[in-house]
């Protein structure tokens, strides 16, 4: 029986919708939904904050399957629901889940209002671990009992590896990040790194960014103010600090 999972009725309108469609399009393979990231830590956010979310299926799924599951997401994006577009996730196998193999899949994916098939990237690692500790349930078991437990160096192989193979190279070329929310974004997402990198665990982002607040040289701190604080409309610029942390995470990852 669906219970309501989260405090924004908007929400739970919208994931009791793809509940019961996933349901009912995988019918028996279909064997948990799960919220992560900022609904099932606490720290979600109404005016930046996405729907994270993973289905566990008992199989790899067929074509005809998976082009069920696109025209569901078409639906949703069609609904006018508050936060149908807000919806990031994937449908991951329940042999797949249990650990992380680059080579397991490709699996369906939601992203942007974009759906697609791919394989899980390393940061799938990190996710595992947030799944496990803090995972939500909709429905399903819980999902200790489905995914092994992530330790800390590999949690740290993995940030690092995230920084080196996605944000060094962004530096190459910086500037097609100038959006204030991408800056907001990126400082959290480097504060998360840093506490990841230092304590082998991972904690939300607005956690890590107070814990930086407290370890991190006095430079950043009204970087992090501005994070942490961000809403949408403030235009408040902040392009060079950004660019500057994003560098000094970086250099963290490679020493």
């Amino acid at each position: 029986m669906f219970t309501q999972p989260t405090p924004y009725p908007d929400v739970n309108v919208v994931l009791l919708r793809l509940l019961t469609e996933a349901q009912a399009v995988l019918g028996e393979a279909f064997v948990g939904l799960y919220l992560y990231g900022s609904l099932s830590s606490g720290d979600f956010d109404p005016h930046r904050s996405d729907i994270d979310f993973v289905v566990v299926t008992s199989d790899m799924l067929p074509d005809e399957t998976i082009q069920q599951l696109a025209a569901l997401h078409d639906r949703l994006a069609a609904s006018g629901l508050k936060w149908a577009a807000k919806l990031e996730g994937t449908y991951i196998t329940q042999a797949a889940l249990r650990r992380y193999n680059s080579a397991d899949g490709p699996f369906p994916g939601i992203n942007e209002g974009r759906f697609y098939i791919a394989h899980h990237q390393s940061d799938w690692i990190i996710q595992r671990h947030i799944l496990r500790e803090y995972g939500a349930v909709l429905a399903g078991p819980p999902p200790h009992t489905l995914i092994d437990p992530v330790q800390p160096d590999d949690i740290r192989r993995a940030v690092r590896g995230i920084l080196r193979e996605w944000w060094q190279p962004m530096l190459n070329e910086p500037s097609q990040f100038r959006s204030t929310e991408y800056q907001a974004y990126a400082v959290l997402t480097m504060c998360r790194a840093l506490h990841a990198l230092d304590s082998g665990t991972v904690v939300s982002k607005p956690v890590a960014a107070r814990w930086a607040q407290t370890t991190l040289d006095g430079r950043w701190h009204a970087l992090i103010d501005f994070a942490l604080l961000w809403q949408p409309g403030d235009e408040v610029d902040h392009f060079e600090e950004m660019v500057e942390i994003i560098r000094y995470t970086v250099s963290m990852a490679i020493v």
